[in-house]
């Protein structure tokens, strides 16, 4: 009989296929067989316990520059301790190329950032902002063969936005060297039209972030880079679709013969506009300012459908990390951003909550069955950006990444338990039914009941060649 490394016993494993009991063997960091009675050095009782994929969470920003001054919560030390702590054993943050900056030396740089950091694995999407004849002709191309595989563009923000001609032009690429683009999509004439109106009526709170950053306005840049991928031919992933008036934009694409994906994230599920009012329209509703921003009940009931019925692919935390009240004014709460929502940095911590926010919310009330918890936060997501079946599922060959699930514990969201960088946690006080006990990177164990346990630079870098 084969004696393997680790065999993890009597857990329940569930993929996004089904769901069965048997022992798990790990060789030299990989599955090596599935089946029972499996003899192993050491072995793991996961008796009583769920034994899922580790979590792949493919939008995560990292160390990311700013362009105010406002300073990322998380390095990526850190902010891959966290998603070890919360079950995430893979992570895909954004290589971001700043106006005037070659493409290559931003990929360069983001790498430089990442050496011996990272305490799980992780691969590189690329943000395009300024596509020069220089980026589409040369550089963008190589770096998709080179393994780079995805990239993120927006259609908001005036340091980060391209117009329609550059949507298009990069979509071309995108096609012609079969990489995938992700969109940020967001009306920016909309957004800064009602900015304007706003703050001449007086209303600066953070609140009127929500105002201004519109579901007509998401709805209306959801369709417009519908149609250029349409007329390009290209599949595109629309990122943090936040309600139902964007979903039915890619569910009508979808109808018309489109290749697109969605993807959705925490903050639509739990969160609502009332959020960002604070105690009284003051400033505590800066904690919760997002791009797009959360909605009201009726847009998380449409997110949930979607979840369900499988509008949505993918479940990401899209982790953008600042602190409420960082050093030297480098956080949420700085003199600027007091004078305007629209100064206030966008972006909530969540790769540690991401997964048992929507276990507790979708598998422990009966909205989603365990299977499709797995292929939203973990298979899906490994299939779309190239990872399957080396992560992402639990299949004989495949990185031994597996997460140990607790199932019926209870237990309450607290900053205080919390691993990453920000001062604070937008889920604070929420209670939760089931939770990640133990997490395996490539059969090494990196969490244990909520510890920690490896060293940074156990995680390594996973190139999107093949």
């Amino acid at each position: 009989m084969t004696r393997h490394d680790l065999v993890i016993r009597d857990g329940l494993i569930v993929t996004a296929a089904d769901s069965y009991r048997a022992d798990i063997g790990i060789s030299a960091g990989r599955i090596a067989a599935i089946g029972t009675g499996l003899s192993g050095a050491e072995s793991i009782d996961a008796a009583g316990l769920w034994v899922l994929p580790g979590g792949v969470d493919a939008h995560v920003h990292l160390s990311q520059p700013t362009s105010d001054g406002t300073v990322m919560a998380d390095d990526f030390e850190s902010g891959t301790r966290a998603a070890a702590a919360g079950g995430t054993t893979t992570v895909l943050p954004f290589a971001l190329q700043a106006r005037g900056q070659s493409l290559r030396e931003a990929v360069a740089a983001y790498h430089r950032e990442a050496e011996g950091k990272c305490h799980v694995d992780v691969s590189f999407h690329m943000i395009v902002t300024d596509p020069t004849p220089q980026v589409l002709g040369q550089e963008l191309p190589a770096l998709v063969r080179e393994g780079y595989r995805s990239f993120k563009v927006f259609m908001t923000y005036d340091d980060l936005m391209l117009n329609d001609r550059e949507l298009l032009e990069v979509f071309d690429v995108a096609r012609r060297e079969n990489a995938l683009v992700m969109v940020h999509a967001e009306g920016h004439d909309a957004i800064r039209f009602m900015t304007e109106k706003l703050e001449a009526a007086g209303k600066t709170a953070p609140y009127f972030h929500a105002r201004a950053h519109s579901a007509i306005a998401e709805r209306e840049a959801t369709h417009r880079a519908l149609a250029h991928a349409e007329l390009v031919d290209v599949p595109i992933v629309i990122v943090h679709v936040s309600g139902r008036a964007p979903l039915d934009e890619i569910r009508a694409a979808r109808r018309r013969g489109h290749r697109v994906h969605a993807e959705t994230c925490p903050q639509y599920l739990v969160l609502t506009e009332n959020d960002l009012k604070g105690l009284n329209m003051d400033f505590e509703g800066a904690k919760y300012v997002c791009s797009p921003p959360p909605r009201d009940t009726e847009s998380q009931q449409a997110v949930w459908e979607g979840l369900a019925d499988g509008s949505f692919d993918i479940f990401s935390s899209d982790h953008a990390p600042f602190r409420f009240q960082g050093p030297a004014h480098t956080g949420k709460d700085n003199p600027r951003a007091r004078t305007s929502f629209k100064w206030v940095p966008n972006g909530l911590p969540g790769v540690e909550t991401r997964l048992v926010i929507l276990f507790s919310e979708g598998v422990s009330k009966g909205r989603i069955t365990p299977e499709r918890f797995v292929a939203l936060t973990a298979t899906n997501p490994a299939r779309l950006y190239g990872l399957y079946p080396r992560k992402g599922s639990i299949v004989v060959g495949g990185d031994a990444d597996l997460v140990l699930w607790d199932p019926g514990v209870r237990r309450t969201i607290r900053q205080q338990d919390l691993h990453h960088g920000s001062d604070y946690t937008p889920y604070e006080g929420m209670d939760v039914t089931g939770w990640p006990v133990r997490t395996l990177l490539r059969g090494r164990t990196v969490m244990q009941d909520g510890q920690v346990m490896n060293r940074p630079g156990d995680g390594i870098y996973l190139d999107r060649t093949g």
